[in-house]
């Protein structure tokens, strides 16, 4: 199954998730940047609200798309053990990057929410969506970071994942909703046509519509 792009794949989510329409306590938050327009699809459908939870990939030095760990909102950090031992990471290293990543980790939230707080997350079901899982750094810090305000449910929702992260995230949130656990995985973007980098601008627009619309 391949997915004609980002806004095929959240259609096709929207319609695992159609329990959660109409409901006041639900909130849709997004993994910027690729996460954004899947979700814009599952909030249009489920006639529920949309805001975006910041993560960084922590990238080995000399592999930047090998994940060594990630950062989220809230100040969590998360590494990958095996990878740091077996490429041999100084802590020296890891903290120039995290610090590298915490400053576009600040300005991505600058540019996403300018003045606006983070919305209540305390007591609210939250569908955590982004448009893939390949090792799941990414996604373990946010689950992580979003403990920490005490939702009421963590629903994880995305199109497509490798075996082991989706069954991986089964233990760690209240539900998962996978499309599609190929094996081999290859890539998340392998199981899109379509799949350009999501931009800055089309996160900005996405979220000034969703903020339009009347829940």
């Amino acid at each position: 199954m391949r997915f004609k792009d980002r806004k095929a794949a959240g259609q096709f989510l929207a319609q695992k998730l159609e329990a959660y329409a109409n409901r006041q306590d639900v909130l849709v938050l997004a993994l910027p940047r690729g996460g954004v327009p899947v979700a814009f699809e599952i909030v249009k459908a489920l006639n529920v609200p949309l805001d975006v939870f910041v993560v960084r990939k922590l990238g080995v030095p000399s592999q930047k798309e090998l994940a060594m760990g990630a950062i989220a909102s809230g100040g969590v950090r998360i590494l990958n053990e095996e990878i740091v031992c077996e490429e041999k990471i100084s802590v020296k290293d890891i903290d120039r990057v995290t610090e590298t990543e915490q400053k576009e980790l600040e300005r991505r939230e600058r540019l996403y929410r300018s003045d606006r707080p983070i919305p209540v997350l305390c007591g609210r079901t939250i569908i955590l969506v982004d448009d893939g899982l390949a090792t799941g750094a990414t996604m373990y810090a946010a689950i992580l970071a979003l403990q920490k305000h005490q939702p009421a449910e963590i629903v994880l929702g995305v199109p497509v994942s490798s075996p082991q992260a989706c069954h991986k995230f089964e233990v760690l949130v209240d539900k998962t909703i996978c499309l599609a656990t190929p094996s081999p995985f290859y890539s998340v973007g392998f199981w899109y046509e379509n799949f350009p980098q999501t931009t800055d601008g089309e996160v900005c627009d996405l979220l000034e519509v969703s903020r339009s619309m009347e829940f």
